[in-house]
């Protein structure tokens, strides 16, 4: 049976030359970077470099690197501290972030009665900025605005500078989570006034179980985790040497190779998109994923003219066809509910209809759309 993974915005492969990377440091760096000796420094050296690293291709120092165990624990970092600490009263967000931000902001204004506000969407699902303003102009209460930049589940781009902009302007802070974006996109953070974002190592080809929060100095947040001075005292316990180089290497890589990928993938989901609109009819796309200028290349979200009845069979049917791909994001497709995200925007009649997101890297190829386009459509005309 022919394989095929569109998922890519859920996990990707890793590069091979990361997995060479990191089998290498597990043999021959163990040693623990608290350790005085020279094991242990050895360990140290390679974490900082891989700091470096980090900070120098995205602009900024690297004291404002803090290395995590995924986007996960960097939104809930950044987010806890900044309510606990910095005395946020109010946060502005959208109801299509992820549940790392959705859930943590339910949770914060349970126990801090902290003030969640949300930001009007477009029927595309993108943020009106001018009600955003609107929201910031409303309270004098300290506020922190938490958006993602390229959301994961239909691909809209966040105007990033424009809101950090706003939110410089109304004296409120700036927490962008960045999972989707990062490692796809060139991101200067000395130039776009954000304070916060979050990074996922396994969404560019590295390893899971790795990431880094970005916070700008002098911000004031605290830790989240105690025990030990890691991280410059935000982030207790022993660092994951191997998964931090495999960082390192994966982010480097896909800056190396930005170019040529990301042409590569775009034409891909061109092809994509145009194969589904001539065999398919009636197939839409939610979110902004068939307009480049303001939707992510790397993934798309398709509405498919399908029956209740028979969409319940849709993700089983690919599965035994050897198809990967999700329902909403893989952070939610094993539970029944529908996506919290297409639920923010899309119209009760298209919500009855099947929902599908593929996701693409370099590892794809057109041979795979086409099996993928001619599976879709036996499925709906059988």
């Amino acid at each position: 049976m022919k394989q095929v993974y569109f998922d890519n915005a859920a996990t990707t492969q890793m590069r091979e030359e990361v997995v060479n990377r990191m089998a290498e440091i597990m043999k021959t760096v163990y040693g623990n970077p608290s350790s005085t000796h020279a094991y242990g420094r050895s360990a140290k050296t390679l974490i900082e470099q891989a700091r470096k690293t980090v900070a120098k291709i995205l602009n900024v120092a690297a004291s404002e690197i803090i290395f995590t165990s995924g986007g996960t624990e960097a939104d809930n970092l950044i987010l806890n501290s900044a309510v606990r600490d910095l005395g946020v009263k109010r946060i502005i967000t959208s109801k299509i972030e992820h549940h790392a931000v959705l859930y943590t902001l339910n949770k914060l204004h349970e126990v801090y009665d902290a003030k969640i506000e949300y930001v009007k969407l477009d029927d595309c699902g993108r943020v009106d900025l001018e009600n955003l303003e609107e929201l910031l102009s409303s309270s004098d209460d300290k506020t922190l605005v938490s958006l993602m930049h390229v959301n994961n589940e239909v691909g809209n781009l966040l105007d990033i500078k424009k809101v950090g902009e706003l939110c410089r302007a109304h004296d409120a802070l700036f927490h962008s989570d960045t999972v989707q974006s990062i490692g796809h996109y060139e991101l200067d953070l000395s130039e776009i006034p954000v304070d916060f974002t979050a990074v996922s190592a396994h969404k560019f080809h590295g390893p899971k179980g790795v990431g880094f929060a970005y916070i700008r100095k002098n911000s004031g947040l605290q830790p989240l985790i105690f025990g030990g001075e890691q991280e410059r005292g935000f982030r207790a316990g022993t660092e994951s040497v191997h998964n931090i180089v495999g960082l390192e290497m994966s982010l480097k890589l896909a800056y190396e190779h930005l170019d040529e990928e990301r042409e590569y993938i775009s034409s891909l989901k061109r092809y994509f998109i145009d194969q589904l609109q001539k065999e398919i009819p009636g197939v839409k796309f939610n979110g902004e994923c068939d307009d480049f200028e303001n939707s992510t290349y790397t993934l798309i979200n398709v509405c498919l003219p399908v029956s209740q009845e028979k969409a319940l069979m849709l993700l089983f049917q690919l599965d035994l066809n050897g198809i990967a791909c999700s329902k909403g994001s893989a952070c939610q497709s094993g539970s029944d509910k529908g996506s919290h995200v297409l639920n923010a925007f899309l119209s009760e009649e298209d919500l009855k209809k099947p929902s599908l997101r593929f996701s693409f890297s370099m590892y794809n190829t057109r041979e795979e759309v086409d099996y993928v386009v001619k599976v879709l459509k036996d499925f709906i005309e059988g």
